[in-house]
């Protein structure tokens, strides 16, 4: 196979499967079998490639011209590589989750459920394999129309205008402030290419590059950076499986892929090291991080408390981009992954703790540790790997967050990571120490598990975060080579 013919497979074979899943609709066994050989193949698919691209190549293909210089074209690069092998791997866990969940729940339109999700799924591969600023910005745009029917599943009024002001948020920026700077970018450079070293790197200087650069940052609405971030707590009336892939898999993961991208490739980092106009981000993603992470402690719903959890970890990676060193860009992108497998795993449990005992609030979940271990001990690892404890995925990301940090001198990233962090404990920890040693309520009913589906995607998930704290040579592998192409 070619390597043209291969990357446009890894994009079409999730439209190719949603046109499977919506044909056997009436067929719920079939329809799910679809679904998993879908998320297995194209595992298959993206994985197969990442020894190449960390061996240096970059696998490309042109596609066709939307406007004359303005081409649609796919281009497989290390961080790309490292978005799309975490969004397959974890599209197929996730897979599995749903079919146990949505079944359990009895969910209504479960076959629009999974069409959405897949073509949600191309749109992140679309996304992770961009090779400018247009493909991106259509597939950007697709993601978030696929996901509005997911946010919106319930149907309800209620829903329905949570989900619109998703929809509304995520449009709204990304018309009216990242369509913009990709049509300077485009009149500055003449091309929208991502280019090691920085497309912009000799075309743009002092006060316009912290303009631009604030376009392309709150014009990506998915990475959540305040004030844009009022969409994600709306989106939490979705069904569980849904927040996972909002949080875990594809949209805010695409949001912070997104600015890191720009950072890497458009401004060039040593180019926006040299701006002082561009010093504003840090404090962006540094007020973020803390902000959400106070407003975190006064939840008192898990689902919301998860949510405002997610704004503060996203600009970690926002924060640790914007140190603008090697070290700091490698922990960006490994806690793309490392928030991924926590934050699937917390969302995880809490939809099994919804389908086994009909339980949404904090303060309900005492002693729920003796009557669902399994997923209290999932929950357990998800918390510690968000705090940033070893042995878990988030110690290892924060680890070269802070590397980064000390490596510029940066007393503002170093003191955010250190007080974010205790916050992260404050309020993860009194939910871990109530469920497993306080007594439950008096008027509790008796439950036990989620079914096997649910209880086994939650423990694949806790074992990923796991296990990336000590197999994550790959990651660091394609990062290391991503600053190497990135100049």
């Amino acid at each position: 196979m070619s390597e043209a013919v291969h990357l446009i497979l890894i994009v079409a074979m999730p439209f190719i499967a949603a046109l499977g899943i919506a044909a056997a609709g009436r067929h719920p066994d079939l329809r799910e079998a679809i679904t998993l050989a879908a998320a297995a193949a194209l595992i298959g698919l993206v994985w197969s490639l990442l020894p190449s691209v960390e061996a240096g190549e970059r696998p490309a293909v042109h596609l066709f011209d939307l406007l004359p210089d303005v081409p649609i074209a796919l281009e497989l690069e290390p961080l790309g590589a490292l978005f799309a092998a975490l969004a397959s791997l974890l599209w197929i866990v996730n897979s599995l989750y749903s079919i146990g969940y949505m079944r359990s729940n009895r969910e209504q339109h479960q076959t629009r459920f999974y069409v959405c999700f897949a073509i949600a799924l191309g749109a992140t591969m679309g996304v992770a394999l961009s090779a400018n600023l247009v493909t991106l910005f259509l597939f950007y745009e697709i993601l978030t129309l696929s996901t509005y029917p997911l946010v919106a599943h319930k149907g309800d009024a209620a829903t329905v205008r949570s989900a619109r002001v998703y929809l509304g948020v995520l449009l709204a920026t990304s018309i009216g402030l990242l369509l913009p700077a990709i049509v300077w970018t485009h009149s500055l450079a003449g091309s929208t290419q991502f280019t090691p070293g920085g497309l912009l790197a000799d075309k743009l200087e002092g006060p316009a590059v912290g303009v631009l650069l604030a376009l392309f940052v709150f014009g990506a609405g998915k990475a959540a950076v305040m004030p844009v971030h009022r969409w994600l707590p709306a989106a939490m009336v979705a069904p569980t499986p849904v927040s996972a892939l909002l949080h875990a898999v594809a949209v805010v993961k695409a949001g912070v892929f997104t600015i890191t991208k720009v950072i890497v490739y458009v401004f060039g980092i040593d180019h926006l090291f040299a701006e002082p106009s561009a010093g504003w981000l840090k404090w962006a993603a540094a007020f973020t991080i803390l902000a959400a992470s106070i407003v975190a402690l006064r939840q008192t719903n898990l689902k919301r408390l998860l949510a405002y959890s997610t704004i503060g970890q996203l600009s970690y990676i926002v924060l640790a981009t914007a140190v603008l060193k090697p070290m700091a860009e490698i922990g960006a992108a490994i806690h793309i992954v490392a928030h991924a497998f926590g934050k699937i795993t917390l969302f995880f449990a809490a939809g099994a703790i919804y389908t086994a005992a009909k339980l949404t609030e904090i303060a309900d979940l005492r002693g729920i540790g003796r009557r669902m271990p399994w997923t209290m001990a999932a929950f357990t690892i998800g918390a510690l790997s968000m705090i940033g404890v070893p042995p878990t995925a988030g110690f290892v990301s924060k680890w070269y967050i802070l590397a980064g940090a000390f490596q510029a001198n940066d007393y503002l990233a170093l003191f955010t990571i250190v007080a974010s962090t205790a916050l992260n404990a404050a309020y993860f920890l009194p939910i871990v120490f109530a469920a497993w040693f306080e007594a439950p309520a008096a008027d509790s009913r008796p439950h036990g598990e989620a079914p096997l589906p649910v209880v086994g995607a939650l423990a694949i998930a806790a074992l990923l975060t796991l296990a990336f704290f000590f197999f994550n040579q790959g990651a660091l592998d394609l990062e290391m080579r991503l600053l190497v192409t990135a100049g």
